[in-house]
């Protein structure tokens, strides 16, 4: 009996060493497991961080592209804003001298006689009328002009805001399309643009991303038209409501695709442009950035007849 006793004890001994052995190797393979887990997470943070810096990387390069269209648009109504300016610069001080004998005829410093004499001879150097047409007219110019600038710049600095800081919040793609309108209006300027956007709803998105998928369908169906090297460049810029999506829809009468270059586009770095003249990204990162906020591309393109592509959106999505 005590033998037996003996026996199952020991049994039991070397049974719970076993087990403490085990739930030891547990806890081991558990740290381990936390470890790789931490370092994984820390990788596709890093990851997902280079992805965007790229992504600004290739902003600032086609940035780079619209520069001079930008100048361009910005140096006309600044020149005339400064000729106005200038205009104004010259006669500013026959109006102070006006003002400041007004000013001395109503304190009685000077005479009535005295007063029409002085009146006589400012009005010879500067015709009053002017005052109260062209100076009134040249500001109104300037105004307008400098107004323009104005969107300008806000349009560009949409554009150039960088995605990384940007977190997604409640927008209209349409803002988007039209801020992209305004910044190529020079590179678009040769092409016939037809838009029509249904009044759809705001969507949880990135603006800035979406700014740059309006930029780089664009730019993309553009120079489809100058590969094409043919008159009558048309670009039709939609934006309606399909199956709980926004579609983004972009088409030209362009040099259109071959059925190779379709199934690389989306490819990094894939490019039919000549050395130097493109990177190789537009288009990656449109496919990057859809994805991005759960959507989908519809590409129908025909060799020398054009290129329709759909950037589909959901309006609702999984994280909202």
């Amino acid at each position: 009996m005590n033998g037996s006793g003996s026996g199952f004890e020991q049994a039991f001994l070397n049974e719970q060493k076993k087990r403490l052995a085990a739930e030891s190797l547990l806890k081991d393979k558990s740290r381990v497991l936390v470890a790789i887990n931490n370092e994984l997470q820390k990788k596709i943070a890093d990851l997902e961080y280079q992805q965007k810096m790229f992504i600004q990387t290739e902003k600032m390069a086609t940035l780079g592209t619209l520069c001079a269209g930008v100048a361009h648009e910005i140096n006309n109504p600044l020149a005339y804003a400064m000729s106005n300016i200038e205009g104004l610069q010259q006669v500013a001080p026959n109006i102070f001298a006006l003002l400041e004998l007004n000013d001395q005829y109503l304190k009685g410093d000077v005479a009535s006689r005295d007063y029409k004499i002085e009146l006589a001879l400012l009005n010879e150097r500067q015709r009053f009328s002017w005052i109260g047409c062209d100076l009134l007219e040249q500001i109104d110019d300037s105004v307008e002009g400098l107004s323009r600038i104005k969107h300008i710049v806000h349009n560009l600095l949409n554009f150039a805001h960088p995605s990384i800081s940007q977190d997604k919040q409640q927008a209209n793609v349409i803002e988007a399309a039209n801020n992209a309108l305004k910044l190529l209006s020079s590179q678009l300027k040769l092409c016939k643009i037809k838009t029509h956007f249904d009044s759809v709803p705001s969507i949880t998105c990135n603006l800035s991303s979406i700014n740059q998928i309006f930029v780089n369908l664009l730019m993309n169906a553009s120079q489809a038209y100058e590969f094409k090297n043919a008159k009558n460049c048309v670009i039709e810029v939609n934006v309606f409501e399909v199956s709980g999506h926004i579609c983004i829809e972009v088409k030209d009468n362009g040099c259109g695709m071959s059925e190779y270059t379709q199934a690389h586009m989306f490819d990094p770095f894939y490019t039919t442009k000549d050395i130097g003249q493109g990177t190789g990204m537009g288009m990656t990162l449109v496919y990057a950035m859809v994805r991005d906020h759960h959507g989908t591309i519809e590409v129908n393109s025909v060799l020398d007849e054009g290129t329709s592509i759909r950037c589909l959106l959901p309006i609702k999505t999984e994280a909202s």
